[in-house]
């Protein structure tokens, strides 16, 4: 019996009982999609993390202060003072391969004009710092290094700000709000950025010369933060190592400490960000391909009910010439169409959840050829794994005995 027969045998069987055939479809179906779908959200958000990480400047080093240990409960890194104008001085000095450097101190607190106002952050940080994070002036002018050495009372807005506290449209250059109790003139209006890959809204900020914020807000000589450029990216690994041996000296560590201090690319950021995507979507998947297995069985379970109820047909089949190899491919082929005629279904299936998660929860999605391809090539798996068995049993049957059967 040639293989066009058999096929053409094996659809009229799955269409004498349509509901049966769609059930036992369903373990591939919702399994497939899911897989398509975690795939393509996992995908998304891992080339998401990195877009919007180069965004802020792929050759961005931060030195933060460093976390500890004491008295076995873990501090955070954001309560310790390390960090101070001289370490800026010796890095002027002494790194040859960076070409912006920035401090940073921040605070959380009230934006107010007039009777309107809004929780932000404000920022305190030097004009080269807008280059180093890429962030540029919609309107209005930057602040400059005069305005950091007087403590002056000028600041940039984001447009989250904006919206919240000059709310019917009036142009915010030249005007004085107050941040907490201090007033600051609006000297410069931020491009929007929007969300970075934490969800945190990049433009509900506030950004000011770091002496003001030093001074007048937060009382302190300390930085939180330094960030630096690269001269290049192949110079970052360069940039770090020079820092690092540059903030040691000026920390004054002995060879046996450690460092008080931690220093970052946006590279190593990307890669843990990535790195953690990738294994959470390699999770999701696993748990998703459960169901693939579940509907294996599924396929295995219908096709040993459908051999018992076919047992005269086999007979009959036999006994007129029929060989085992024969009825083994029908019943083979049966459990393949059900497992790759799922799959179909499932890839689209999986196409629709990820545009729909892209449009009710804004969470980006990239469709994956290679999951399509495997999935298909997993579903003809399934159908041969867990079809085999029983269309073995059908063809081993005995057609005196299978005639016999009632």
């Amino acid at each position: 019996m040639n293989i066009f027969n058999l096929v053409r045998i094996a659809f009229r069987a799955l269409l004498r009982n349509k509901l049966r055939a769609f059930l036992t479809m369903l373990g591939i179906i919702i399994g497939v999609g899911a897989v398509i779908a975690m795939v393509a959200i996992g995908q998304g958000s891992k080339e998401s993390i990195q877009s919007q990480l180069s965004s802020m400047g792929s050759n961005m080093i931060t030195v933060s202060p460093a976390s500890n240990i004491n008295g076995g409960v873990r501090i955070a890194g954001t309560s310790f003072q390390t960090l101070t104008e001289k370490d800026i001085k010796a890095l002027q000095r002494g790194a040859e391969n960076i070409t912006e450097l920035s401090p940073s101190v921040t605070s959380r607190g009230q934006a107010i004009n007039g009777a309107l106002n809004w929780p932000t952050q404000i920022q305190g940080v030097s004009p080269d710092f807008l280059d180093i994070r890429k962030l540029s002036l919609k309107d209005g002018i930057l602040f400059t290094n005069q305005d950091v050495l007087t403590s002056a009372k000028v600041c940039l807005i984001g447009q989250t700000v904006i919206d919240n506290i000059f709310p019917n449209g009036e142009n915010p250059i030249g005007k004085v709000i107050r941040f907490n109790r201090i007033p600051f003139q609006i000297i410069g209006v931020l491009n929007q950025k929007g969300q970075n890959a934490f969800g945190q809204d990049q433009d509900d900020i506030i950004i000011a010369p770091y002496t003001t914020v030093q001074k007048r807000i937060l009382a302190t000589i300390y930085y939180q933060n330094i960030y630096a450029s690269a001269a290049s990216a192949d110079a970052t690994d360069a940039a770090v190592n020079e820092m690092t041996d540059i903030l040691r000296d000026s920390h004054r560590l002995r060879d046996t400490e450690d460092n008080d201090f931690q220093v970052r690319t946006q590279a190593e950021l990307i890669s843990t960000l990535s790195s953690t995507s990738g294994l959470l979507t390699t999770l999701l998947t696993a748990i998703a391909g459960i169901s693939l297995v579940i509907g294996g069985i599924g396929i295995m379970n219908i096709m040993y009910v459908s051999v018992t109820e076919r047992t005269k047909e086999i007979g009959l089949r036999m006994s007129i010439g029929a060989r085992g190899i024969d009825i083994m491919l029908q019943f083979l082929i049966e459990a393949i169409i059900i497992s790759i005629i799922g799959g179909i279904i499932g890839v689209l299936l999986g196409i629709l959840a990820s545009h729909i998660v892209t449009l009710t929860l804004s969470w980006p999605t990239i469709i994956s050829q290679t999951s399509i391809v495997v999935s298909f090539i997993v579903c003809a798996i399934t159908g041969i794994f867990f079809g085999y068995y029983p269309a073995q049993k059908a063809s081993r049957l005995d057609p005196i005995e299978a005639l016999r059967y009632e």
